[in-house]
């Protein structure tokens, strides 16, 4: 009985819900620049008009200016159904990264092509705005008696680390969930995944005039050494695996460089930041250490430039965690079925935000609407998508879920 209200549910609302996504599609949120206060109060009001209750709690200015942000609004939606059960919080981000280059649509057009919604954040996360958001108001229609509550989280800094915006809320006993779902992006549970150190390299020398090289100090031949150790480095992650399906190696990437004054002038400086991604298996901290260790030995060779490594982020792997097994074992089961093919639990090598639940204690799983791998939903590319089929059965898989765990 429930599970079909439910399925009426969201078939019947399937326009709504569109239309409630393609809203925020419309609505830009980059990060950077991460000005996104504006869309927080967008998507503020249009939860209201679903005739939910919202909290907006504002990040103080200071805090989000030394996380590299303008504005930031973290949204909490609670419902509350008869006492006893657990709170379970639903997180999605709203910030997106930038469109960048080579759409064939609209980055903010949210039109639909051949049952595809195209558009940055329609895939990566706007889409979870509406499916936790429709997946509440399924079960506010149920008769059925629940137990617990349901909160959902609606932040905005997962592109800059998530510190002022999940784990903010918990830090700050804005909420204390029992359970928590993340935004997903493909068909599978996600119930691991890596961590991410972020470290800015300068190498600082002195100028001269390019006619008498000697005069200076060379930067860029000093970042040029520092960068090929840690390139030869590559082929030592590559020999690692995780033990969890999903990982893989460890990787490392050399995202952005700058420096120089001119073309005959010798640098003075060059800087340069690295991402390393972190299997569950190994410790943040050691990975850190070896890594700086690594760059101090190749600046070695050249004494009078300086060398600074500056920390932007460091995330810690999410690992399941005891309490978690039955809320994956329940997605599974459900997905499963409205899917109509196998779903299984995975690990993936990106990080999300719910490491910031894990690491309070909180049980967490990734699940969300999405194709059936993040490629086939070209996050974080051109021509971002998400098929609304998916949308609807995603939606459905988390109010089945929800129902379950609250059914006492």
């Amino acid at each position: 009985m429930i599970a079909g209200a439910i399925t009426r549910f969201v078939a019947n609302e399937r326009p709504r819900q569109e239309e409630f996504l393609a809203a925020l599609v419309r609505h830009a949120s980059d990060n950077p620049p991460g000005d996104c206060a504006p869309h927080a109060a967008r998507a503020a009001a249009l939860l209201e008009g679903l005739g939910l209750a919202v909290e907006r709690h504002p990040v103080p200015p200071d805090l989000v200016r030394a996380n590299g942000m303008k504005s930031a609004t973290n949204l909490v939606v609670r419902h509350s159904f008869s006492a006893g059960g657990p709170v379970i919080a639903l997180n999605a981000h709203g910030d997106v990264v930038p469109p960048g280059e080579g759409w064939t649509r609209d980055p903010y057009g949210a039109e639909i092509v051949d049952g595809w919604m195209y558009g940055r954040g329609a895939a990566v996360s706007k889409s979870d705005f509406a499916t936790y958001a429709w997946a509440l108001l399924a079960l506010k229609t149920l008769e059925a008696p629940l137990q617990g509550a349901i909160e959902l989280h609606f932040t905005y800094d997962e592109e800059a680390g998530g510190e002022i915006g999940p784990a903010l809320l918990l830090r700050e006993g804005i909420s204390r969930p029992d359970l928590a779902i993340g935004a997903g992006f493909s068909y599978a549970v996600v119930t691991a995944h890596n961590g991410c150190l972020h470290l800015e390299v300068t190498v600082h020398g002195r100028s001269a005039h390019a006619a008498r090289p000697a005069t200076g100090v060379d930067a860029l031949e000093a970042a040029t050494a520092i960068l090929a150790a840690l390139y030869r480095s590559r082929a030592d992650l590559a020999a690692r695996h995780s033990a969890i399906p999903g990982i893989g190696s460890p990787q490392l990437t050399v995202g952005l460089i700058e420096g120089g004054i001119n073309t005959n002038v010798v640098p003075d400086r060059v800087s340069f930041r690295l991402d390393r991604r972190i299997i569950p298996e190994e410790n943040p901290a050691v990975v850190e250490a070896d890594l700086r260790a690594e760059i101090a030995r190749a600046a070695a060779a050249f004494p009078c430039a300086r060398v600074e490594a500056r920390r932007i982020l460091l995330a810690a792997p999410l690992v399941p965690l005891p309490g978690g097994e039955r809320l994956a074992e329940i997605l599974c089961a459900h997905a499963t079925r409205v899917m109509g093919e196998p779903i299984a639990t995975t690990g993936v090598p990106l990080y999300t935000d719910a490491r910031h639940y894990a690491a309070a204690g909180v049980p967490v799983v990734l699940y969300g609407a999405g194709p059936r791998t993040i490629e086939e939903a070209n996050a974080h590319r051109a021509d971002e998508r998400l098929p609304l089929a998916d949308l609807h059965k995603a939606t459905e898989i988390i109010a089945l879920t929800l129902a379950t765990l609250l059914a006492g």
